[in-house]
């Protein structure tokens, strides 16, 4: 996100955690620090294969509870920056069953994986993917579903299940432009998907 009062109304409106792009050729690029940082969501800095001093020093100053990393980051990677406090979120594009044995490298060194669409950039595709190859993740890491989810998700969401599966990530389904959230849009969500968990029995 990129603006001081829509991630305001966004954290309001019940997300958890909020991201920052560090990426400069995403057109959600984090190019200056907005006038308000989340005090309740957990802060979340996506990078895409940058050097570990640099990834440390952006989330010093902008106070970072997590790292997403989108790139070719080896697992060495991951393990300096959990070294620095920081939770690690490994994000894997889910092409196959090959991909999902691919996370096995980085079981140690990762509190989550997010698994997301594959696609030409990194991620923000509109895109979802096939989720029943999550079937064939075995792993003990946490993971959060990507790709292409959107208001029209929850039907889908409803009959999905895993045990690992811990949350999911919204992006490009609720914004109005690039890096600009629709707050009413994810309080709307984020209420039904709480009424949904309830239903089916899954837990938050």
């Amino acid at each position: 996100m990129t603006e001081g009062e829509n991630i305001r109304q966004t954290e309001s409106a019940g997300a958890e955690w909020i991201g920052f792009i560090f990426y400069p050729p995403s057109p959600r690029f984090a190019s200056r620090m907005p006038d308000y940082l989340p005090e309740h969501a957990r802060r979340v800095g996506v990078f895409v294969d940058t050097p570990t001093k640099d990834i440390t020093e952006i989330a010093r100053n902008w106070g970072l509870d997590l790292v997403q990393l989108h790139g070719k980051e080896p697992p060495a990677q991951c393990r300096e920056l959990q070294e620095e406090g920081l939770e690690v979120i490994k994000a894997f594009s889910v092409r196959d069953r090959a991909t999902l044995d691919d996370t096995a490298a980085y079981e140690d060194v990762c509190s989550y994986f997010l698994f997301d669409t594959p696609c030409t950039g990194y991620g923000g595709s509109g895109r979802s993917f096939n989720w029943n190859l999550t079937e064939h993740y075995q792993g003990r890491i946490p993971f959060l579903l990507g790709g292409g989810i959107t208001p029209g998700s929850l039907g889908k969401l409803a009959a999905f299940s895993h045990p690992q599966w811990a949350g999911i990530d919204l992006n490009s389904g609720f914004e109005r432009v690039p890096g600009i959230k629709n707050p009413q849009a994810i309080a709307r969500f984020v209420r039904m998907l709480g009424t949904l968990h309830k239903t089916t029995g899954h837990s938050d």
